[in-house]
Formats: C-alpha cells, structure tokens, sequence
C-alpha cells in the first residue's frame, strides 16, 4: 500500500493596497519569495508568492484595479488606481494563478521569516524552467 504524503497546512494572510481600497486573503502553502529582476518587477519591487487561482479572495476593491500590459502581453500587471500598489497580479510564468506582492501582506513579521530565491527575469526565457 503506498505512503500517503500529508499535506502541508495552509496560512492564511490578509493583505491590500496602500490606501486600503483592495483587501484579499491569501491561503499559502510551504510560502517562499521569488525575487525577480526582469525590468518591470525590479522598478516595482516586487516580492513574488505564487499561488493557484483559488488561493486568493479577495474581498474588496476589484473594481478599484487597473491593468498593464506589454511585451507578450500574457502577465496582467494589476495596480490600485487609487494609490498606485501592486497587491498582485497574473503572471506570465503561471497564468492560471496569481503572484501576490509580499509587500502588500498585513503581517510583515511573517513576511521576514519566508525564504527567498532569486529569479534571473533578466533572461526569463533561459530560466523560466527554475520557478515553474
């Protein structure tokens, strides 16, 4: 009879923009940050946690984002258009989740204790393979 693995618990973190139009909850499993370094991510600073669809609920303030796009325009870039952050948005490495910003995440005592990984976004299409 095969092993059955446990399943890692879920952490669930509440998180929004800067001046609060956008709330979400997001439910992590084993989080770590992808720090990227491609254009766009670097001027941002954003801190990356990849999750599924599912994973983030966000409770208020859709109707209060904007989107971004370029290059491919596969990522959608989502920001407050209220106060300009970046809580999160559809990634092009995972187009079928979410990155949520790290940054954007009430508990950043939490935040601190996660393990980082750098992304060379740089040259996304030679490393694309390390984050998915």
């Amino acid at each position: 009879m095969p092993k059955s693995t446990p399943k890692t618990p879920t952490l669930s973190v509440t998180g929004g923009c800067h001046c609060r139009a956008i709330r979400f909850t997001v439910h992590l499993h084993a989080p770590s940050i992808i720090d990227c370094n491609c254009s766009i991510c670097e001027m941002k600073g954003f801190a990356h946690l990849i999750v599924e669809r599912d994973a983030l609920d966000v409770h208020h303030g859709l109707e209060q984002l904007t989107e971004y796009r370029f290059h491919t325009r596969t990522a959608q870039h989502t920001f407050c258009r209220i106060c300009g952050i970046h809580p999160f948005y559809v990634p092009r490495s995972h187009p079928h989740g979410y990155s949520v910003n790290a940054a954007c995440l009430d508990d950043q005592a939490f935040v601190a204790t996660l393990p980082r990984r750098p992304f060379d976004g740089r040259n996304w299409t030679s490393n694309i393979d390390t984050i998915r």
